[in-house]
């Protein structure tokens, strides 16, 4: 079995950005937090989420999140699968945090992106199928070309 695990962080205020965390997932909690010394540099650390994922929070950062309309190497968003999107977004709008882009028009799937204050962004799915098949159709958009699929495994 493989599963993703836990994304690592570094944001400016790990307070904000837990806020922004746990009003996006209520029924996450602050599994732990501390602080150590990274590298010559003191940080405050704090995994936040469930028994089985979880987000790793670190600060202070030095300078800026890279610019998500650019096309600079790093992490472009998070995605999360959320049984009822309407909820997620009416939780964070109420907390101030507007939405940056709600997501391609597709008919099986809905989505909207929110920056947390440190500006990594955040994406939010709702599947509207439990069929795989329909769940992951990409030729419903008309901006993209479709390559073929790769099979097997990779070594």
């Amino acid at each position: 079995m493989i599963r993703f695990e836990h994304a690592n962080l570094l944001v400016k205020d790990i307070d904000e950005t837990l806020d922004f965390i746990l009003t996006a997932f209520p029924e996450w909690r602050v599994r732990r937090r501390g602080r150590m010394n990274w590298r010559g540099t003191p940080r405050r650390w704090l995994h936040v989420g469930d028994d089985h994922t979880y987000i790793t929070l670190n600060d202070p950062s030095e300078g800026e999140n890279r610019d998500l309309s650019g096309h600079q190497p790093g992490l472009a968003h998070l995605g999360f699968v959320v049984d009822d999107l309407d909820a997620v977004v009416a939780r964070l709008e109420r907390k101030g945090f507007p939405i940056d882009i709600v997501g391609e028009a597709h008919p099986f799937r809905r989505s909207v992106y929110f920056l947390e204050p440190a500006g990594h962004q955040f994406e939010f799915v709702e599947y509207l199928s439990e069929d795989p098949a329909e769940r992951n159709r990409y030729d419903v958009n008309p901006t993209i070309t479709l390559e073929p699929a790769e099979g097997g495994t990779h070594g």
